[in-house]
This record gives C-alpha cells, structure tokens and sequence, in this order.
C-alpha cells in the first residue's frame, strides 16, 4: 500500500483551510431539531413561496428562498460594496464563531437551498455571479467559495452546485467517477474517491502523514481516526504474507479487501520522518500508536511499544532528529529479524555446523555494528555535551569577569560620590560663611545708615538754627533802624508841624517786615524735616 505522499497528487486530497467541509456540524445539528418534533423551521419550509420580492436591499434569506432571476436583477443595481458585505456576512457565519444562533440561522439557510427545486441549470445560468457563489458556499458549507482569491469560473460553481464536480476545489474532478463501480461511489452524492475520505466524505490538506490510509487496490482513502472509530482496523491474516500469521489490517470499506499496514507505516516513515518537525514527529508516533495498540503480533506490540517509548523521551528533552533516527533502525531491525525469522524457518534443524557458525557471526556481526553506531551516536553526543559545557564554562568565565569590572566600577562611582559630597560640604560651610559676613556687612550699613542721617539732621537743625538767629538779627537791627527812623520823625514833626511821612505807613512798613522774618524762620524749619524723611524712604 502506497503512502499518501506528495508526488502522488491524484491520490492526494489536499485543499487550502479555508475549504474545509464545514456541512457535518450542520447536519448535527438538524438532527438534533429534528429530534424535537415539528420545529418553527418546518413550518418555515411549508410557508415558503416563489415569489418576487420588494424592497431596496436583499440578503441571505432573499438569495435562499427567492426566485433566481428576481434576484439576479436586484443584485444588477446593488453596489459592489453592498455585495461584498453579503458575502464577508456569510464568511462570519461559515466561521462558527459566532454561537449557536448563527449555527443555527446557517441550518436555516441551508435548508432552504437544499429543499428547492427551482436551482436548475438553466436557471443557475441567469444568476448573478456573487449570487451563485453564496448559493454554492450555503449549500456546501465551505467559505473558501467566497474567498476574494478563488475565482471559479461559472459553469464550474453550477457543476459544484449540481454535484457534478468535486467541492474541493485544490481537486475539480468530474463526478461520478466513471472508472470505480463500488457502492461508495455510486450512493454517496458528490463523493470524490481522489480526496475524500469514504467514512465521513470530509476532506482536508494532510500530506505526507499517516493521518489517511489508502487501499491497495481501489486507491480509496480514508482518515485513520474513522477507520479505528469504525473498527476497519483490526487482527487478521493477509493473503499476501502466505504465511499465515495474524497482524494488524486496514479492512477497506469500498471494495472489502484487506491491506497489511506495517509496511504502509515503515513506508510513510522512511518517506516522510525526516521532513517532519518535533510536533509533527510525536503525532505521528500516537497515530502509529493507536494503529497497533491493539495488536496481537510480536512486531505489532513492538511498533506500539516503541512508539509510546519514543514520545516519553521526546517530552523529557529527546531531539526529533534522534528519535527519526532510531525509529527507522528499529524498522530496519524488524525487517532484518523477518528475513533471518525466513531463512530459519526454511532451514528448519537441518543446519550444518559451520552454517550455523556463520549465522551466529552474522547475528555478532550485525550487533557489534548497532553498538558501534549506538556508540558513535554517544561519542558525538558526548562530544556536543562537552562543546556545550566549555561554551557553559567561557560564559562563566565572562560573566565573572563582567562582575568584577562592574564592581569596580562601582567602587570608583562610589569614591566619586563621596568626592562630590565632600566638595558640596565645603561649598554649603563657604556659603554658610559668606552669608554670616553678609548679615554683618548688612547690619554695619544699616547702622553706619542711621549714624550719617542723624549726623546730618543735627547739621541741618544747627544751620537752620544760625540761619534763623542770622534773620533775627536782621530783623532786629531794621526794627531798630525803623524804630529810630520813627523818632526822628515824630520829633521832626513835632517841631515841623504836619510835614513829611505818614507814621500809619511806617507802622505798616514794620508789621510787613516782621511777618517776613516769621515765614522765612518757618520755611527753614521745614526744609530739615522734609530731607529727613526723603532719606528715611530711600
């Protein structure tokens, strides 16, 4: 039986992921309705009339239950923003994220496209292209028929819709397929033997994987989770090993022949093990697992035991290149064992001595070389632990390094620190000191301030003092100027009659001069006090 490989594209049912068959959970789902009895739904599906609708917009149901032609018109007008948002709309739904009312408003609609007669050919022809690709997706249940990169071509969506070729669209055969008779293909409406599984007609875009199980004769395929769910895989006698010894077979369910799967696995693993990465190896090994956990052969029981033995060390830290490597030597061991269990079986007791001998150094032969193997495999481990410890070692090495600079480094900041410390010290006690010699130079201005204002108000006071004493002086000797001056006329007119000044006039004369001094002794006072306080405000 041929592995499910990459070269083998006809037999290899691949697809994007966006084209998985999604139609399985909808069906779940109308099985669980109709589990209930009569539902809203069925009264829905009595209820519905081909009719053509009103309105501005449409949607999905308008497209699901509407005549093709009244909707193709409708959506000739729409703008192709509008036709996008029903599609992208129909994408979220198909994604199942959205809960169970978005499942179940799927179901709706699928069940509406499902129970019309209407989609013909010849009407699916007059359909609107986006039109037609909603129908398709509803109908299949795969969104990748709305991806804005897959571009089918119109016959081809009609074809898709009809069942006439295969939903997988990495695939496009033509169905049915004209070269397989079986009851698989002949029952099941759109099944595609190339992709399809022939348990649950889903497909997917696993390659190179022991995921699928193909038959040897009829080149069906089918997931080997179904085929253990199904109990296609079980003990039995192949015919082609003619020995007649039970092993584990893959029982086909198109054609009912057997298919021996150790040689499948060992196939797929010399293949395809090299390739994989450390998570595909380890699923790989439980598929194989399962396969042969219920095996009854000593090399069935044996695959099974190594390959649980394989996944522990793979989770405590063995490398996928290792294990790859010892489970293509335990299958060549299998085979060696198969072919020398052969020739024994053919020689029986009759074996010469010196026959005998030779199989015995071929056996040490063959088992100094595995050790010689196994012991290089350790040597170069070994070599690689110890590559790994010295790198460990010169990393130490630097980081200590690397410490002790920072140390230092840390010593010197330090030292610097207290450096710029001490200095600040020095500059707050050097502040500290100006600001005393300022205060005091302040204090002594203050007073040296006060000494000269009062120096100077007693200077001034002793001038206003002369300067007032000076006037005095003046105005005494012009009171006794006038004063005399007034005798001399009173005596002249005494002797002269009525003759010269009038005294009224003198008298008047005087009273003027005396209030001049007055004023000019009051001016002077207040000169002194109005500088006083000039110096006090500045």
């Amino acid at each position: 039986m041929d592995p499910r490989l990459t070269n083998q594209a006809q037999e290899s049912p691949t697809e994007s992921a966006s084209s998985r068959d999604t139609s399985p959970n909808a069906d779940a789902i109308m099985a669980k309705k109709l589990e209930n009895g009569h539902t809203e739904n069925d009264n829905f599906e009595h209820s519905v009339v081909r009719r053509v609708f009103s309105g501005d917009k449409i949607t999905l149901r308008h497209i699901a239950e509407e005549r093709v032609d009244a909707v193709s018109e409708k959506m000739q007008v729409l703008p192709d923003e509008y036709l996008e948002d029903l599609k992208s709309g129909l994408r979220v739904i198909l994604d199942g994220n959205g809960g169970l009312q978005q499942r179940e408003e799927f179901m709706i609609l699928q069940k509406l496209v499902q129970s019309r007669s209407d989609l013909t050919p010849k009407a699916l022809v007059r359909a609107h292209r986006i039109q037609l690709e909603i129908l398709v997706a509803i109908k299949m249940g795969i969104q990748a028929f709305l991806h804005p990169n897959v571009s089918l071509s119109q016959n081809s969506l009609i074809e898709i819709f009809l069942y006439k070729r295969c939903r997988n669209i990495a695939c496009q055969s033509q169905l049915p397929v004209e070269d397989c008779s079986c009851e698989i293909c002949g029952s099941k409406t759109g099944f595609c033997n190339v992709c399809m599984c022939v348990i649950c007609t889903k497909f997917d875009f696993e390659v190179n994987t022991c995921r699928w199980i193909g038959c040897d004769l009829c080149s069906h395929w089918t997931h080997t989770d179904c085929a253990v769910r199904d109990g296609l895989i079980c003990m039995g006698t192949s015919t082609r090993s003619g020995g007649g010894q039970a092993e584990m077979l893959f029982r086909c369910r198109a054609c009912s022949r057997t298919s021996e799967l150790l040689g499948w696995v060992k196939d797929v693993f010399q293949h395809c093990a090299p390739l994989w990465n450390r998570t595909a190896l380890m699923t790989e090994l439980d598929i194989v697992g399962r396969i042969f956990r219920g095996s009854e052969d000593a090399k069935g029981r044996k695959l099974f035991w190594k390959c649980e033995e394989l996944i522990e060390k793979m989770k405590g830290g063995l490398s996928e290149q290792m294990a790859c490597r010892v489970i293509l030597m335990f299958f060549q061991e299998l085979e060696t064992d198969s072919s020398r269990s052969a020739e024994l079986g053919e020689a029986g007791r009759l074996l010469a001595p010196q026959e005998a001998c030779n199989q015995i150094a071929e056996v040490v032969q063959e088992a100094i070389g595995k050790m010689e193997m196994v012991a290089n495999e350790k040597l170069r481990m070994l070599k690689k632990a110890r590559q790994a410890l010295e790198a460990c070692d010169h990393e130490l090495e630097d980081k200590a390094r690397e410490v002790s600079d920072l140390k230092l480094e840390r010593q010197r900041k330090k030292q610097q620190i207290e450096e710029l410390e001490s200095i600040v010290k020095l500059k707050q006690a050097e502040a500290d000191m100006f600001q005393l010699k300022a205060d005091e130079a302040r204090r002594e201005a203050e007073m040296l301030q006060k000494i000269a204002l009062a120096k100077s108000e007693k200077s001034e006071e002793e001038y206003a003092s002369r300067y007032l004493k000076l006037k005095l002086s003046e105005a005494e000797a012009e009171r006794q100027y006038l004063f005399q001056k007034i005798k001399l006329q009173e005596s002249s007119r005494s002797s002269h009659g009525s003759k010269g000044s009038d005294p009224s006039q003198m008298y008047a004369k005087m009273q003027d001069l005396i209030k001049n001094v007055y004023n000019s002794s009051s001016n002077a006072e207040i000169q002194p006090s109005e500088r006083n306080s000039a110096r006090k405000s500045s």
